[in-house]
């Protein structure tokens, strides 16, 4: 009896003994974070009054830091390129022409791909409608599809009575800045499919992550200051995120690069965050 109480008083002394281990651990975890939420918060606003002494105004409510993104491969995918041709032609003969691959269908019309992940897809009138929607009716194919999107934008041309959704690409949920795919209704019918898609997505051997956003601000304001550099300006940077460019070789090989995305006054940019390149994104 008195070893069975004593077992017992053990185990409640263990168990009360990790229970404060665990407090005391997350308390330091607690402690932790705060200090990383402090030097975050203390970084962006540095980074913020650097830019408006250059004078290029900024909300640092309107940064979001980097994510978990890393350099990833892409590689021509031939399988994905027939499931999107399937899912407006339907079962189809695929031609090849050495970087090019074609679907065609008499009744339904036909879909060209390159290596680079570019495609353009062509539909005869009424064969895909926008009946129980636009955007119903993209989000449905793009199902199909087995494609990741990030946001739709809807263009109206009341003129040529065409309706354009373009589409922005992603790779798990992170944005593909130069990936877009355009869905181009003429009236009621769907008539054009084009745009670039990424496949063949695997780790890259060497991928680094993406740096602090301050980085990519200070890069960004040392080119809008540089004199030479007349295609990159600002008086006013609206947002900045994270996400990816694709860089795409010749034989269907790529890049998905950690890049920034900034929004301005005179347009947007993108910054690839290993090379600090920018570019203006039309």
């Amino acid at each position: 009896m008195t070893t069975d109480l004593s077992n017992s008083r053990i185990k409640t002394v263990t168990i009360a003994a990790l229970v404060l281990l665990n407090v005391f651990f997350l308390i330091f975890i607690a402690r932790d974070a705060a200090a990383d939420a402090r030097y975050e918060l203390e970084a962006i606003e540095n980074v913020c009054a650097v830019l408006r002494a250059g004078g290029v105004m900024i909300n640092p409510d309107d940064i979001k830091t980097g994510g978990a993104i890393q350099t990833m491969r892409t590689s021509r995918a031939l399988e994905a390129e027939e499931v999107i041709a399937r899912a407006v032609l339907g079962p189809t003969e695929k031609t090849d022409h050495g970087v090019i691959f074609l679907y065609e269908d008499a009744e339904r019309g036909w879909a060209e791909f390159a290596s680079a992940g570019d495609f353009d897809i062509r539909l005869n009138e009424g064969i895909i409608t926008n009946e129980s929607g636009t955007l119903r009716t993209v989000e449905g194919l793009l199902r199909e599809m087995n494609l990741e999107s990030a946001e739709m934008t809807v263009t109206l041309d009341t003129d040529s009575r065409t309706e354009t959704v373009t589409v922005l690409g992603a790779y798990r949920e992170a944005k593909i800045f130069n990936c877009s795919i355009e869905f181009v209704f003429n009236g009621d019918s769907l008539q054009t499919i084009r745009g670039r898609f990424v496949a063949g997505i695997e780790p890259a051997e060497a991928g680094a992550g993406i740096s602090h956003v301050s980085n990519a601000l200070l890069g960004f304001l040392a080119e809008v200051r540089r004199e030479e550099r007349e295609d990159v300006t600002a008086s006013r940077i609206f947002s900045i995120e994270s996400g990816y460019r694709h860089r795409a070789g010749s034989f269907g090989e790529g890049v998905l690069a950690p890049s920034w995305l900034i929004s301005t006054d005179a347009g947007n940019y993108i910054i690839d965050d290993a090379t600090w390149e920018i570019w203006a994104l039309s």
